[in-house]
């Protein structure tokens, strides 16, 4: 198993944000599909993934990330509103959910691959998630003062910045609504098997591991077993 990186909490003072800012490379935290590096490349060369149902334009700037690590962030995975690509349940971070009652450690935290980006790699990565044309740089001073901007209303247009690492922000983008505020939808299968083999390849965990994680998560939970996604992350691809 990979030891996970741990973030420096996000300093607001006004000195600390002067050092930050204007952010020109930062950490892009992926907890969805694009833990999965050949989703994540689509997104930057351009092309579709393989088992992708779309083609993607790609980045200004195509080139890999500088680094990756895994992370873990505070917070909750859940599923809710449809897949375009994936059908079913879409995956979403809620940073301020708490953990269930008697939830394993983990549930107080969201596995996440990070990926050290420029700011257009990485405003480009979040224009495509909204099905929009890369090109535009995002003003990311709001949400690396303040923790959280939301720069539009859809569904992953909401930013977030968890922490820092390494000394540079920690960046991932969701949607404006709550965990409480939206009616979940379970994931399709293809759909879990390609987060969960994320979670695999960048924490080291076990498909067993990952699975029971995955099955606790609202929208998940009640639909699918452990068992089941263990068979989806073990299948012959």
């Amino acid at each position: 198993m990979t030891r996970p990186r741990r973030l420096e909490a996000l300093d607001d003072s006004p000195e600390a944000v002067r050092r930050r800012t204007p952010v020109h490379r930062l950490w892009y935290a992926a907890y969805g599909s694009n833990m999965h590096l050949d989703r994540l490349t689509a997104y930057l060369a351009g092309g579709r993934p393989p088992g992708g149902l779309r083609s993607y334009p790609g980045c200004r700037d195509p080139r890999g990330p500088a680094r990756t690590a895994p992370v873990m962030l505070p917070g909750l995975l859940y599923f809710a509103t449809t897949s375009e690509v994936w059908t079913g349940g879409r995956a979403f971070y809620d940073p301020d959910a708490a953990p269930a009652r008697g939830s394993r450690p983990e549930g107080a935290e969201l596995p996440s691959r990070a990926y050290l980006l420029t700011l257009s790699q990485f405003s480009d990565i979040a224009a495509q998630e909204m099905y929009r044309e890369p090109g535009e740089d995002l003003d990311l001073t709001e949400a690396v003062a303040q923790g959280r901007a939301r720069i539009g209303p859809g569904r992953y247009e909401t930013l977030v910045c968890a922490g820092v690492l390494d000394g540079y922000p920690v960046l991932t983008f969701t949607a404006p609504w709550s965990s409480q505020d939206i009616t979940m939808n379970a994931p399709s299968a293809a759909y879990l098997r390609h987060i969960g083999a994320g979670i695999v390849a960048s924490h080291g965990w076990s498909a067993r591991r990952a699975a029971a994680y995955l099955a606790g998560c609202p929208g998940a939970d009640g639909h699918w077993t452990a068992a089941e996604i263990a068979a989806l992350l073990t299948a012959p691809p």
